[in-house]
């Protein structure tokens, strides 16, 4: 592995999406992400296509670059045989309830007391210091805590809807994996290990406020919460002659040049849109302008004149697009691979680009248990003691 963190062992408690798409980031950048399922595995594995039980294609992708430990940490053995693990590991990352894992005995303090270099991270639902620390959290729920979903609703001028992604589950993610970094970075420069948490419920109202505070950003307000110009229901793809297009007019300059290539320059004398401030007292009579002179002309033709007069514009994909977006094959985006059991399978490759230590996709999403024996041998478990652990039920193997 030649990614910057070749040499790191992340032990990966995670499962769905949030924690796995933070350690297919740290398995990308070179880490050893040992991924410790229990003996049903990770619930992924049975979501969506699949030629093989355990093998779906939402699992796939997620979980490349990792190897499988099947596990039942519910039995005393499988507990000891995880922390002969984490003697070895400088990470270990969870997203279990705080309750599950103190009853589990597998608590920082637990898990400190064979390691303490250890970096111990967790993604919670909600902090364990608020009185929301017990409730169960999935992407959906934290979309409607933290205010997204009602965001939905006030811009459509509709009922709050959810987005059609796992947003909560996949931001979080991302601010799992820089927290688990700068844990990292401490324990590199200090030899010190430390306990480092990750709420998805504050990290996604914090997510939602940066422009949506707003007028709260002052004491007392200077008007109400919610970004004007985002919750106006006019900005939007707009209607072309034949089809969408997505036009950005930002700044005075990308404003007057526009007003001129769409025939209507009148507005450039229009006090209600002459500056920024202006604009945005008055998004919506803007953006509908906007769309009354979108559809006079085709996709096509918009794209050439925008592009022309440096207007930020786009066309407007569907996900079946990106499949074959010309940018997208010119830079690799894709990666086909031909897994030991799956066949051909497509990956995302990484988008992070280091000159010195770059990512690679190394090794193929593990079936379950599929590395459980060489990694128990590489901590020093003997041959008979990982043979009884299989006998017993405690530690699985495909």
């Amino acid at each position: 592995m030649s990614g910057p963190l070749s040499g790191i062992r992340v032990l990966d408690l995670t499962a769905v999406y949030l924690g796995p798409y933070s350690t297919q980031v740290l398995g990308d950048m070179g880490a050893d992400v040992i991924k410790i399922e229990p003996p049903s595995g990770d619930t992924t594995r049975a979501i969506g296509p699949k030629k093989h039980p355990g093998m779906a294609g939402v699992f796939l992708n997620v979980n490349r670059n990792k190897r499988s430990v099947a596990l039942d940490l519910q039995q005393e053995e499988g507990r000891e045989a995880f922390l002969e693990l984490a003697k070895t590991a400088d990470v270990m990352v969870n997203n279990m309830r705080p309750q599950a894992l103190k009853k589990l005995r597998l608590a920082y303090e637990d898990v400190k007391a064979v390691n303490p270099e250890i970096v111990y991270c967790s993604a919670y639902g909600y902090g364990k210091d608020g009185p929301y620390a017990s409730r169960p959290a999935y992407d959906d729920m934290i979309q409607g805590a933290s205010g997204l979903a009602a965001l939905q609703g006030q811009f459509s001028k509709g009922d709050p809807s959810y987005f059609p992604t796992v947003i909560a589950d996949k931001t979080a993610g991302l601010t799992f994996l820089y927290a688990i970094l700068l844990g990292l970075i401490h324990k590199l420069r200090t030899g010190k290990g430390q306990e480092v948490d990750v709420p998805m419920f504050e990290t996604m109202a914090a997510y939602a406020m940066v422009e949506h505070l707003y007028g709260h950003a002052f004491e007392p307000p200077m008007g109400g919460t919610g970004y004007p110009r985002l919750l106006s229901s006019s900005r939007k793809p707009y209607k072309t002659k034949d089809g969408f297009i997505g036009i950005l007019p930002y700044t005075d300059r990308h404003w007057l040049k526009f007003f001129d290539v769409a025939g209507i320059a009148e507005l450039k004398e229009d006090p209600r849109f002459c500056d920024l401030a202006a604009r945005t007292e008055h998004i919506d009579e803007l953006y509908q302008k906007l769309a009354e002179v979108a559809v006079t002309k085709t996709t096509d033709e918009w794209l050439t004149l925008l592009r022309k007069a440096e207007i930020p514009c786009t066309e407007i994909n569907s996900i079946d697009d990106l499949m074959h977006d010309p940018h997208l094959e010119k830079v690799g985006f894709f990666a086909m691979m031909d897994h030991p059991t799956e066949g051909m399978v497509r990956y995302t490759n990484q988008p992070v680009q280091m000159s010195e230590t770059p990512s690679a996709i190394t090794k193929h999403a593990p079936c379950l248990g599929q590395n459980s024996i060489e990694v128990m041998k590489e901590v020093g478990v003997t041959d008979d003691q990982i043979q009884a652990l299989v006998q017993k039920g405690v530690l699985i193997q495909p």
